[in-house]
């Protein structure tokens, strides 16, 4: 049985009036975890846990966390998640809430990817959860498009967020077996955690030095080869925003729709609030609410007042 649930897919009237165009936002926010992260990495637990692990080693800035001690909970397992420091105190006790342990290591995901690869490489009866990276966790992830196919009418552009790519492999898969593999994809990120647009930009992949952005849920410093591989037969193109925007957008999609997310997520609607070039003629748009369980009313009041 899987651990997700089916989201809605429903109409903003806010965005279709500020863009001019059919929005649907399919409400990934609403999964039980937080977030999208749940479908994919939720179908990757349970996959190990047939296969005998008895606990799950995540490196992750949050929300894929999250999920695995999620899907620990409901397999009644164990989760250890390996933070960097960049983790919001609202995911690392949101993670602690759950029963799992949490061990904050390195400035950014990579850092923390390390110590848990060892920690897998030491422990045979655990099993080592990628945040992004995995063709099971792909096809999980995939089932947003399985949804929307079903829910409603046939997007003319897709806009989601993208960090180390898994989402944007999931929905491409998806995209690919219901037929939508014409549609064009929107990949939006924030300036100073833009690796997927750098990547694009040089024709392979690229690591950053450090990620600056506020939206820490992006903090991949590098995106993976099978994203970047996905625009030689796709029609991916790249936004970057500002985190100013981002977080903006947070604050719009809040009192349009009485639901918070993090700026990782906020930046795709900001392409829509912003009404981006990269969305050409498209009348009917679906974005990919992304969720995020490292924000809180006093988080987005924060932001703001950090990014001006």
């Amino acid at each position: 049985m899987a651990l997700h649930v089916e989201t809605p897919l429903i109409q903003s009237i806010p965005l279709g009036k500020v863009s001019g165009r059919k929005v649907f936002l399919k409400m990934d926010a609403l999964q039980p975890a937080g977030s999208f992260k749940l479908r994919g990495i939720g179908l990757l637990c349970e996959e190990r846990a047939r296969e005998g692990a008895k606990r799950f080693i995540a490196p992750s800035g949050g929300n894929a966390g999250y999920a695995a001690a999620w899907a620990a909970r409901e397999l009644g397992l164990y989760a250890l998640v390996v933070v960097p420091e960049t983790t919001s105190e609202e995911a690392k006790n949101a993670i602690r809430d759950l029963g799992g342990e949490v061990q904050v290591h390195g400035s950014n995901w990579n850092d923390s990817n390390e110590l848990a690869l060892s920690m897998v490489a030491e422990d045979p009866q655990s099993a080592y959860i990628h945040p992004f990276e995995d063709p099971v966790m792909w096809d999980g992830h995939g089932t947003i498009i399985d949804e929307a196919f079903r829910q409603g009418p046939r997007p003319d552009a897709i806009v989601l967020s993208v960090g180390g790519g898994g989402l944007l492999s999931g929905v491409v898969a998806g995209m690919d077996r219901n037929g939508w593999k014409d549609i064009p994809v929107i990949a939006c990120e924030t300036e100073g955690a833009d690796c997927f647009a750098k990547a694009l930009a040089a024709g392979q992949v690229v690591e950053l030095k450090g990620i600056t952005s506020v939206a820490t849920s992006l903090g991949a410093k590098a995106v993976s080869k099978h994203a970047l591989e996905l625009t030689e037969n796709h029609n991916i193109r790249s936004f970057v925003g500002s985190d100013r925007s981002a977080v903006s957008a947070c604050r719009k999609f809040l009192d349009d729709h009485r639901v918070l997310v993090e700026p990782a997520c906020g930046v795709s609607l900001a392409a829509v609030y912003e009404n981006s070039p990269l969305l050409e003629d498209a009348e009917k748009i679906l974005v990919i609410v992304c969720g995020g369980i490292g924000i809180s009313s006093a988080k987005l009041s924060s932001l703001e007042k950090a990014v001006g």
